[in-house]
């Protein structure tokens, strides 16, 4: 927990990854800055690469070095979205990931493949939430009077179950980025085991019913909140529904 926003984050193993022995390929991290800048990242790890969950983690790990070091030195106000000065900042975090995902691969010997992962960054104040995502999963923030909104959605490839990943070819320049101004006292980051539970598909947009429980349990849970959180994640109401792994990062603003 922390003062000011309140976050509560949980990556959880599918049920078909615990019948396989397979480690969770879901990796999130999210810190709330000494200048109540709260920033997070979520990254998925592709099911059919040897070891997403390692690409995954250190995707994560970079995004969230990078925003840190670049927003404790820099004065946030002083950040223009009209001058594409926040697309600057989230794109300098992807790429501080793919390239650790690629000194990860080389020093492994393995192939880059061998580590793919998705990934989302998200920066946020109580007046402005901004978000950059390369594939599936989704952020959604909402303004604390019921209304939300996707700052982005799942992209999709030629195929189904198709997306594209970090060490994709031009995943940086195909990234999705959203910038809105206005109150926010909800945000949610998600992986692509929660979409069709989460989302209105195939549009993207936020389903309510789902999120506006899971922002009042933020907003009212204590110091077990994200123990909560991961039993919700393994109850049979959403297992029933999806046997992926699954990663939810909430954040509420009082």
């Amino acid at each position: 927990m922390c003062e000011g926003w309140k976050v509560v984050g949980v990556s959880a193993q599918g049920i078909s990854h615990l019948k396989s022995a397979t480690p969770c390929q879901d990796a999130h991290a999210w810190k709330v800055l000494p200048n109540g800048v709260l920033i997070a990242a979520v990254s998925d790890g592709a099911g059919s690469a040897s070891f997403s969950d390692e690409g995954a983690a250190a995707a994560v790990g970079a995004a969230i070095a990078t925003l840190q070091q670049r927003l404790t030195d820099d004065d946030p106000t002083a950040i223009s979205p009209e001058q594409g000065g926040w697309h600057g900042v989230l794109s300098e975090s992807e790429e501080q990931a793919l390239h650790a995902v690629v000194v990860l691969a080389e020093r492994r010997g393995e192939p880059l493949r061998e580590f793919a992962a998705t990934l989302i960054v998200l920066i946020a104040t109580p007046e402005f939430v901004t978000a950059m995502q390369i594939g599936d999963g989704a952020a959604v923030a909402g303004d604390g009077q019921g209304a939300l909104f996707s700052l982005t959605s799942p992209q999709t490839g030629e195929y189904i179950n198709e997306t594209f990943f970090l060490s994709s070819p031009d995943s940086l320049a195909s990234a999705q980025f959203a910038f809105r101004r206005g109150a926010i006292r909800h945000l949610a980051l998600l992986s692509d085991g929660l979409q069709l539970l989460a989302l209105k598909m195939p549009a993207g947009e936020p389903h309510a019913p789902f999120f506006a429980p899971l922002f009042h349990f933020v907003a009212e849970c204590g110091e077990d909140g994200q123990q909560q959180l991961q039993s919700f994640l393994r109850s049979p109401r959403i297992a029933d529904r999806s046997d992926d792994d699954l990663t939810l990062v909430l954040a509420v603003l009082p």
